[in-house]
């Protein structure tokens, strides 16, 4: 991609490198630790489900049992279980569920945990890769019909089976892409709720059953439309790596999956989201599943205008941990925002520059942008008119993933009429300026590149100053969002845990070698 903006790419270059350094003592500090999560992801992999009459997850039994012992990887009391208790899955599933402790049972040999355990990751890697080639097969067969960008709703009833109904409607209506808002607060949750649910405030519980739930009532719109349609949730929070191995197993195509959201508008531990990120990242990088990151959340809490340079930075911190993790460039969905204040002069040239710059700096990456919220008022007329400036830009800068902005934003939960209103006005914007971005240039000295520039510049120095600490002093002083975070404090600290010097994860081992990470303190090898 030739520069519209006229970018100092060797500027690009050396904030990529910052970007590298940045992450580099995070994820040594990441390959020496595990926390509750990760093992309790591992255990999902492995073949870990239902619940106790309490509701309480199998996996979470299992980690919560071994307590400390959990540093050596609760993969090996797992799977010691089946050995101990003749079982299979399913039926070790249950006796764990009505009360079996698998950490007391003796340990056998390392030698047949590891052949039983291959043979539950191979159980694993085969249904995920049969879900890569269930969508790819569907993509091919109706790429004719792929647009871009792909526009992209929500749906948040609080009951899977109303949000499924909503969901075929938007996809009829021509959403490419649905995402179920999660209920508030579930970030916080330390376990992921079992089975399909049917009430949750602001939104729906993400569950296993619920994500098979959507993905089965859009796969029936799919062949309808003859559009490939994608089913996305929010892999984020204190269940992040869980999350993405439900989605994986139950075929979702995005995530909400961020690096540093967690912490600054969660207060989760910061240790323990790094942690969790690399891992929810790897099992979404193998699962073929695009990550949406929350930089557009940074311009809800500081000023558009001033905080530009703040989510450059963290898109290349993000991209960066998303190398670590061994994701490629066409999974990582960086997000940002269409968030200046619209009574600005010139507002709508600022957000078209800053739209360009991220899609010149990142240009083989599905990029995500956010629509108006902030600056929504109530005015529908006026609503109107913000989202389709905000349509023009998007399609003006060749954005990817295009969340429509509705015009009752700050008034209420969109209604079906509301998604149909949203759509059409894109769809009508959009298709009018199809070939745009080829016949538009912009003046070298002009007002767009001169803050394009600029920002680029403010978001190279935050990374160089960055660097010459550390990121968790970073955070730490509030460089993000204007959010300040202890790196001792935040929710989830007590299930951070140095890795024993005998732990054993063998789905991590698989994923590092499918994807080409190394073990050696998180270092991506090819």
């Amino acid at each position: 991609m030739s520069s519209k903006l006229w970018l100092d790419q060797d500027k690009v270059a050396r904030a990529r490198v910052l970007a590298r350094e940045i992450v580099r003592p995070v994820q040594a500090f990441i390959a020496e630790h595990t926390t509750t999560t990760v093992e309790r992801a591992t255990l999902r992999l492995l073949g870990a489900d239902g619940a106790n009459a309490d509701g309480v997850p199998v996996a979470n039994l299992v980690v919560d049992a071994l307590g400390e012992r959990a540093a050596h990887g609760a993969t090996r009391y797992y799977v010691n279980a089946l050995f101990r208790r003749d079982r299979d899955v399913a039926a070790l599933n249950r006796e764990i569920a009505d009360g079996l402790d698998v950490a007391t049972l003796p340990l056998i040999d390392q030698v047949h945990l590891e052949a039983k355990a291959q043979e539950l990751v191979a159980a694993f890697a085969a249904r995920v890769r049969a879900n890569v080639a269930h969508r790819d097969a569907k993509l091919a067969r109706y790429a004719a019909a792929e647009k871009s960008p792909l526009l992209y709703v929500i749906v948040a009833t609080g009951n899977i089976y109303e949000d499924a109904k909503q969901a075929r409607a938007a996809a009829r209506q021509g959403a490419d892409v649905i995402a179920v808002i999660r209920t508030t607060a579930q970030s916080l949750l330390d376990y992921v709720p079992y089975g399909a649910t049917t009430d949750g405030f602001g939104g729906t519980y993400a569950t296993q059953e619920n994500f098979r739930i959507m993905r089965e009532a859009i796969d029936e719109v799919v062949d309808e439309e003859q559009r490939y349609i994608r089913v996305v949730n929010y892999c984020s929070g204190l269940c992040m790596p869980e999350i993405a191995a439900l989605g994986a197993l139950e075929r979702l195509d995005m995530m909400l999956n961020d690096a540093m959201y967690g912490i600054l508008f969660r207060d989760i531990n910061m240790e323990r989201t790094f942690i969790d990120q690399n891992f929810s990242r790897m099992i979404n990088a193998f699962a073929d599943i695009v990550i949406n990151t929350g930089e557009d959340n940074y311009l809800t809490t500081a000023d558009a205008m001033e905080a530009a340079d703040t989510v450059v930075a963290s898109q290349l911190i993000n991209e960066a941990f998303a190398r670590e993790a061994g994701m490629p460039s066409r999974l990582m969905g960086l997000g940002h925002a269409f968030e200046i204040d619209p009574a600005l002069e010139n507002s709508f040239l600022y957000e078209l520059a800053g739209a360009q710059l991220v899609r010149e700096i990142f240009p083989d990456s599905p990029l995500k942008y956010m629509p108006p919220t902030r600056y929504m008022t109530g005015n529908i007329f006026r609503g109107v008119a913000q989202n389709a400036l905000f349509n023009f830009v998007s399609k003006a800068t060749q954005q990817s993933i295009h969340l429509l902005g509705m015009v009752t934003e700050a008034i209420h939960t969109p209604f079906l009429q509301d998604r149909f209103l949203a759509i059409e006005n894109a769809r009508y914007v959009m298709n009018s300026m199809s070939g745009l971005y080829d016949e538009i240039a912009f003046k070298p000295d002009g007002l767009i590149v001169r803050r394009a520039r600029q920002v680029l510049d403010g978001a190279h120095d935050l990374l160089a100053e960055v660097a010459q600490s550390d990121l968790f002093q970073a955070i730490e002083r509030g460089v993000f969002a204007e959010v300040k975070r202890p790196r001792s404090g935040g929710k989830g600290r007590d299930g951070v845990m140095v890795r024993a010097g005998d732990y054993w994860n063998p789905c991590e081992a698989f994923l590092q070698a499918a994807l080409g990470v190394s073990g050696e303190r998180g270092g991506v090898t090819c």
